[in-house]
């Protein structure tokens, strides 16, 4: 991120955190009835209006946006910080800014550090816009539409629906657009449920558990019928202007038949991941026998790995996670209430020998015995306990949440301890490359697992997000050095 004018940057490195006088120290807390959400510094309130700098010593109000009508409340927005190696066409284009999208089909693009409006762009009157999502983080996002269904009398009719969403693409530096497409049951089948795009792939979920994956690429060369501008006139829109109300961005892409499916997997959930090096995929497949286990495979040739079925063989109220770590190191991080492991893809890009899993390192919760399936009463009588205790019980301890710092090359882990009624949690920093433990920062308030929680570790910074009912708090943690 570009530091602000007059601004020393200080760095941080990992061994920072580990002198004796220095700990995290809750300094802040806010609560809120709106969502709370937290990215890159700064804490929103009050669906972004209300904005907090947690940058410096402590927390402090940025700015706070003039009231929206409920036809104006932003649905969704994304962080853009500005490019530091390229030359824009205007100084605004270079601001950090919110990109948010509105109930009324405006897409704003609003300062991250004043709150003022920078640009606006009118999407559509035809299609209703809800989601934001990165393609290419920091360079191109999406639009999702919501979902068309059928009405009652289209159904008493039989008229059958075959348009289930659109989705609008742009790039953000500067803002342009790069086009609306269409998804159509008629081209990518009547099973459609949900849309993605990521990393320049289009990702389409169905209802029989399948996914199909598109090179977004390929459909923009074959079937863009026109180039858009932002602020030009189109011929599509019979020479309105482009972005503009009550017109907004005409659909310029048409998809007329299916486009080469570039992979295909049946998997539960409609979950696929795709990462690593060389390439894998993640996924779990469709069928009862397969529940809980995690099948990676190589992408080349859909073998599968050696040791490629992960399975945590966890007795737990929620199930536990995979996900390729965010360093791009290609390796694995699977999560389980009592063991963290991170894996890694042994293999070679063309080989004909299959590529192997292998642990890199783990971290393991510490239990307390098991409480006997069977008991004998002081007369006598045997008495068999009727239910297993959870591997996430609140009663012992359990790994919550799992956050990396990319700046410190530091993995964060809640755990929580249940040592008192309350629960308590822990911040445990481990090295990634090792998973040595290096702190453990005891955080203020309770963390009772019946609630939903969120936690964000960014250098000197610790967050915590939480929601209890319909109140929602945030809690601030800065690294501070401790007087003696």
């Amino acid at each position: 991120m570009a530091s602000p004018p007059n601004f020393h940057y200080f760095g941080y490195s990992s061994s920072y955190f580990l002198f004796e006088n220095r700990n995290f120290q809750k300094i802040w807390s806010k609560t809120s009835k709106s969502t709370i959400t937290y990215e890159s510094g700064k804490v929103y309130f009050e669906n972004y209006q209300n904005c907090y700098s947690c940058i410096q010593a402590e927390p402090h109000s940025l700015y706070k946006m003039p009231k929206r009508s409920k036809h104006e409340k932003i649905q969704d927005a994304l962080l853009c910080q500005s490019p530091l190696d390229t030359t824009l066409p205007s100084a605004s284009d270079h601001t950090p800014s919110l990109l948010a999208l509105t109930a009324n089909n405006w897409l704003y693009r609003i300062s991250a550090n004043t709150g003022k409006e920078l640009q606006r762009v009118y999407l559509s009157p035809r299609f209703q816009f809800r989601y934001l999502g990165w393609d290419v983080s920091q360079e191109t996002f999406y639009i999702k539409s919501l979902q068309k269904k059928e009405t009652p009398l289209e159904r008493q009719a039989g008229i059958s629906q075959s348009t289930v969403m659109h989705l609008a693409v742009f790039h953000v530096f500067p803002l342009q657009i790069v086009g609306i497409l269409e998804i159509n049951k008629k081209v990518f089948g009547s099973g459609v449920t949900d849309v993605v795009l990521s990393q320049g792939v289009l990702a389409v979920s169905h209802s029989n558990k399948s996914v199909k994956l598109y090179s977004f690429e390929h459909i923009i060369q074959k079937y863009l019928t026109e180039k858009l501008t932002l602020g030009q006139q189109s011929a599509l829109l019979e020479g309105k202007t482009v972005g503009d109300a009550p017109f907004g961005i005409p659909v310029n892409i048409q998809i007329p038949d299916c486009p080469p499916v570039l992979f295909e997997v049946s998997c539960s959930n409609n979950g696929v991941q795709i990462g690593g090096f060389p390439w894998h995929y993640i996924y779990t497949p469709p069928h009862k026998t397969h529940r809980g286990t995690h099948h990676i495979c190589s992408l080349q040739d859909h073998s599968m790995a050696i040791n490629g079925i992960q399975n945590m063989n966890c007795c737990a109220l929620e199930s536990d996670g995979i996900f390729f770590h965010p360093d791009d190191s290609g390796r694995i991080i699977h999560v389980g209430p009592t063991t963290i492991k991170v894996l890694k893809i042994l293999g070679e890009i063309n080989s004909s020998l299959p590529s192997e899993v292998s642990e890199d390192f783990s971290m393991a919760t510490h239990r307390n015995a098991p409480t006997p399936e069977v008991t004998v009463t002081s007369s006598g009588r045997t008495v068999k306990r009727r239910f297993h205790q959870l591997d996430d019980d609140p009663g012992q301890e359990a790994f919550r949440v799992v956050e990396y710092e990319d700046e410190l090359d530091l993995l964060a882990v809640v755990m929580t301890d249940g040592v008192e009624e309350e629960g308590r949690a822990h911040v445990l920093l481990h090295d990634n490359q090792t998973g040595r433990l290096l702190r453990k920062i005891d955080l203020v308030e309770s963390w009772d697992e019946t609630y939903q929680h969120q936690l964000f570790f960014d250098k000197d910074t610790i967050v915590h997000i939480e929601q209890k009912n319909s109140n929602f708090c945030c809690h601030v943690y800065k690294l501070r050095t401790i007087s003696k």
